[in-house]
């Protein structure tokens, strides 16, 4: 899981979904899978000043391209997983890990 620190900001990203809605998202953790890295992305609070969660949360699970830019920064690139049935499993695990996380508080 990402540290805890309340001096630190959680990872936010700007998504576009399948319908070209704009989103909020934020990264919750990484994972390895087979070799590959994964990250869960779950909807940022509305309002940027409270960690309330709403009613309804998305969660998405992307694989995780990492990459050197031309000016030698590491980067990070978030791709959608298009196996539906990888994704399942992968929905799974971060189910669990997100289940696991609620637990230990």
């Amino acid at each position: 899981m990402l540290p805890e620190d309340e001096n630190l900001q959680p990872d936010l990203l700007e998504m576009t979904d399948e319908d070209g809605n704009t989103l909020l998202v934020q990264v919750t953790d990484y994972f390895f899978y087979n070799g590959q890295e994964y990250a869960i992305l779950m909807d940022a609070p509305k309002e940027a000043n409270t960690a309330e969660v709403p009613d309804e949360v998305g969660c998405y699970v992307v694989r995780v391209n990492a990459f050197t830019d031309e000016n030698g920064e590491e980067m990070e690139e978030f791709v959608p997983v298009e196996d539906a049935e990888l994704e399942e499993r992968l929905i799974e695990i971060a189910s669990t890990r997100l289940n696991n996380s609620e637990e230990e508080l």
